[in-house]
């Protein structure tokens, strides 16, 4: 199906009734008597009001407020322009999961709040570790994070790590994601979209909470966090802390060892409001999990990691009175550590084998912007970062046996880019339509840096630059619907590993580089519909992601051990999908949107209905993208009583179908009862796993809940092919200890929390 049917397709899917609207400006910290935004380096108008249309007002019988299923188009969104503006003026596909939705999951990471919600495909490997795949573009874990296909942000500039299971939960104020290239205002890496994480003020979160949950498997998590204004100042602290220890597979499993992790991190935020039209933010945050259990592909009993992320952002914006002109300055900088505890004694001979990776970046972005006239707006920028990467690893032969010394997983580089942008809207016939579009020039240099134990090693210098550019328009076709339509592309510059280095895997193996590689790009086409009623909100789009120039290794023939070269595979990648999200107030179905009860229904989903790797290699048995669901839905119901003259109570079930996946696996198999052949490329089955949650007030301010995650402790895992059940199809010489692994069996949690 070609994107042309896709646009028709959508035209027929917007004759559906209308649903209703939503104003939820008070989750960007909105305030209407007030003149500022306190998001990192954004401000609005004079007045703070979002955009809407006239005669349109916010609708306070909104039962919950907006969850990550489907945004209303006259909600602010922050992500895609670098500035609040209405969803219904953005021309690509915002999901946004907000405090709400946060504070009903009974998700311990980013990666599974994201993944309970059906961003994307989430990998999993270990508690401490990820990868993700959003509409075909990907992630590498194992440290080799920092420089991937979709970009991950804290505050609106780059994280430093695309490993979410690192950053905990318990000072995200909101999350925003972006799906594909949709913006200029970002450099590399966006092939797959944006994740902007958004951290907690003081002005967003007033006053105190204090949280402890304990759970199955020794989990014992607590927070405390305090927040408020005094005068033009305001202020944020949050520290938080938790364990766990290894946990139990689901039915017909047992003790999965080497799964328990630590995690703690604290927050600050100090806002100063010089005046309506110029504020001042300062922000500084660490976070991490620690000797988290690293069992992996190999059911490894004893490989652990430290994995830590640390940050500060210094922010100033303005305006001048008349709001012409506005503008933002932030500084930043980032160090984002990962310590491998690794061994490998079945497949290297080693019984240790430690890699510490330590990524420091300095970063400073401006971005001016101009409104000469009503409905016109230009914004243009400049961002400039340097990134230093550095890598030392050293390994211990089994039994103390001699054993070579060899580069780092990553080798050392340092990359210095900068990038300009400028993006043009105009609104026509008092806000009906949308029109904007927009240019980045990216510049770059990465230097191979000295490495240790690279021998003979050339240092080198690679250039790089790409023009990226996105346009598109929005059209209000009445009050509650919303047309939009965009085209878009990206770029992931190489690494200094990709281009030039010989590195030695864990398992021995070699992957040499590449000093001729190009960037990898991507071109996407997007129609989508916003439509809200009188029901609910329902947001679809139809899109074509076609990434091309990847660069990925090709083995040499004879190679022993095993070497392979970094290339530019000639073959694209091309996804072709729907994604649909609902929330809808059954109260109001049932014409009791004026009681104290409350029944929302939510969904969250896309379908691949065509996904295609045009670079897999001949001899593979399938051509379908890896590690990359075929479709996947989120969707629960939320009921419960809230108002006065009544305790608030909620419960809350929801269900994850985790759809097909194809994966040529890292797994040491039997042949034939594991697989046919050793690279043979597995299609992982469906699986749906269901999490409930429940609190009631017990007095004003003190709340108790509890959940359980897994209800019917279905044992499977997102991408391992050798689970912990029997038959055994895992090779024992090559699991040091383990059969598989699974991913968590039935877990119960309940917990405390306190306002005031």
């Amino acid at each position: 199906m070609t994107i042309y049917r896709m646009s028709a397709l959508l035209a027929l899917s917007v004759s559906v009734a209308a649903l209703p609207q939503s104003v939820r400006a008070q989750d960007l910290s909105l305030d209407d008597s007030e003149s500022t935004i306190v998001l990192p380096g954004i401000d609005v108008e004079q007045g703070g009001a979002p955009a809407r249309k006239a005669g349109q007002a916010r609708n306070p019988q909104r039962q919950s407020g907006p969850s990550a299923s489907a945004v209303a188009s006259d909600e602010l969104v922050v992500t895609p322009g670098g500035r609040p503006e209405a969803r219904g003026k953005v021309a690509g596909t915002v999901q946004v999961i907000d405090r709400g939705t946060i504070e009903r999951s009974t998700s311990q990471s980013v990666t599974e709040l994201l993944r309970e919600n059906a961003v994307g495909f989430f990998s999993e490997w270990t508690p401490g570790q990820t990868s993700i795949n959003i509409r075909g573009a990907a992630t590498d874990g194992q440290g080799k994070d920092f420089r991937s296909q979709v970009l991950v942000l804290v505050n609106g500039r780059r994280a430093g790590t695309a490993n979410l299971s690192k950053l905990s939960l318990a000072d995200v104020d909101r999350i925003e994601v972006v799906r594909g290239p949709a913006s200029v205002v970002y450099g590399s890496q966006n092939l797959g979209g944006v994740i902007n994480i958004i951290m907690k003020t003081g002005r967003s979160a007033p006053g105190t909470l204090v949280e402890g949950r304990i759970g199955s498997w020794d989990l014992y998590q607590g927070k405390v966090q305090h927040g408020g204004t005094s005068g033009g100042v305001d202020y944020y602290a949050g520290v938080s802390g938790g364990m766990r220890d290894d946990y139990h597979s689901g039915k017909g499993g047992g003790h999965m060892e080497n799964t328990d992790w630590d995690r703690r991190g604290a927050t600050g935020s100090l806002g100063y409001q010089i005046n309506p039209n110029h504020r001042l933010e300062f922000n500084a945050r660490t976070d991490g999990v620690y000797d988290v259990g690293f069992r992996g592909s190999a059911a490894n009993h004893f490989a652990r990691d430290d994995r830590s992320n640390k940050s500060a952002d210094a922010s100033y914006y303005g305006r001048t009175s008349d709001g012409v002109f506005n503008w933002f300055l932030q500084s930043y900088i980032v160090e984002d550590v990962d310590n491998f505890k690794w061994a490998s004694p079945s497949s290297a001979r080693t019984s240790l084998d430690h890699n510490r990776r330590e990524l420091d970046i300095f970063g400073t972005r401006v971005q001016p912007r101009v409104r000469p006239w009503e409905g016109h707006e230009l914004l243009l920028g400049w961002d400039w970062e340097q990134s230093t990467l550095r890598s030392e690893r050293v390994r211990v032969g089994l039994g103390g046996a001699p054993i070579g010394q060899v580069p780092p997983q990553d080798n050392n580089q340092t990359d210095r880019v900068h990038g300009f942008y400028f993006e043009d809207s105009q609104t026509f016939f008092n806000d009906v339509l949308g029109l904007r579009g927009g240019m980045r020039y990216t510049t770059g240099t990465t230097s191979f840096d000295p490495t240790p134990h690279y021998r003979d090693q050339v240092n080198t210098s690679q250039d790089y630059d790409a023009l990226t550019y996105s346009f598109g328009g929005t059209l209000a076709i009445t009050e509650g619907i919303v047309l939009r339509a965009g085209t878009s592309t990206g770029f992931r510059a190489p690494t200094a590993t990709e281009l030039a280095a010989a590195t030695t895997n864990l398992n021995d193996t070699q992957s040499i580089g590449n000093p001729n590689l190009s960037p990898e790009t991507n071109e996407q086409i997007e129609v989508g519909a916003n439509i809200s009623g009188w029901l609910g909100t329902i947001d679809l789009a139809l899109f074509q992601n076609v990434i091309s120039d990847r660069i990925t290794t090709l083995r040499r023939p004879g190679s022993d051990p095993a070497i392979s070269d970094y290339i530019n595979n000639p073959g694209d990648i091309e996804v072709r999908g729907i994604e649909i999200g609902f929330d809808a107030n059954l109260m109001r179905l049932i014409g009791a949107e004026q009681s104290t009860w409350r029944w929302n229904l939510f969904s969250n989903g896309y379908y691949h209905f065509d996904m295609v790797d045009k670079g897999a290699p001949a001899t593979a048995n399938t051509d379908k993208v890896q590690r990359m669901y075929e479709y996947e839905t989120s969707i629960g119901t939320r009921f419960g009583q809230s108002g006065a003259g009544v305790r608030d109570w909620s419960l809350q079930i929801v269900g994850l179908l985790r759809g097909p996946m194809w994966y040529d696996t890292e797994e040491a198999l039997l042949i034939p009862l594991g697989e046919p052949r050793n690279n043979f490329i597995h299609r992982k089955d469906p699986f749906w796993v269901w999490n409930i949650r429940g609190d009631i007030e017990l007095t004003e301010g003190l709340k108790l809940f509890a959940g359980v995650n897994n209800l019917f402790d279905v044992n499977e895992h997102p991408i391992f092919i050798a689970t912990d059940t029997q038959p055994c199809i895992a090779n024992p010489a090559s699991q040091n200890g383990g059969c598989g692994t699974s991913m968590p069996g039935r877990e119960f949690v309940a917990g405390l929390q306190w306002r005031w």
